[in-house]
């Protein structure tokens, strides 16, 4: 709404990002079962800053946020079947709950930050623009953090299991 746009517009773009999570969680999985999951991970999170990126500098209208809303929904929860995949290569699926819940609890500390610095960022400037750049940037270090992480089990694990 502080762009001018209808409130049924951003009830839509919710409703999108609902229906393209469903896609985009699928093919991950699809993905990560035929290719590296660190490497999908990687292309994701450097999609989403382009996405993001894109937004910023393209005129907001009905289309630009509906285009936005199908390309985040596909590329918000695509990331928890090949985070879990990888967890479950690295660390074994006998301590997959718990690690998955640990990772659970950090995105959700970081849902809860973005949200909330989010607010207190527009409430100061009146603009949401730093904190889509602050995305941006954790988009890029993400995609950097995955990068060289190499699918096979840690060593621990391998000595244990001799």
């Amino acid at each position: 709404m502080d762009q001018h746009l209808p409130a049924t517009v951003g009830t839509t773009v919710l409703a999108l990002i609902g229906l393209f999570n469903i896609f985009g969680t699928y093919t991950a999985g699809w993905l990560g079962g035929r290719m590296s999951k660190p490497r999908l991970l990687t292309g994701l999170y450097l999609l989403r800053a382009v996405v993001i990126g894109l937004f910023l500098w393209l005129p907001v209208t009905q289309v630009s946020a509906y285009l936005f809303g199908m390309a985040m929904g596909y590329l918000w929860l695509s990331t928890v079947p090949l985070t879990n995949g990888t967890v479950a290569t690295l660390f074994g699926v006998r301590n997959l709950s718990m690690l998955g819940g640990i990772v659970f609890l950090f995105h959700q500390l970081g849902s809860f930050l973005g949200g909330w610095l989010g607010g207190v960022v527009y409430d100061r400037t009146g603009s949401y623009d730093l904190i889509w750049q602050v995305a941006i940037l954790l988009s890029l270090l993400a995609a950097a953090l995955n990068w060289p992480v190499r699918e096979r089990p840690v060593a621990r694990l391998q000595a244990s299991a001799a």
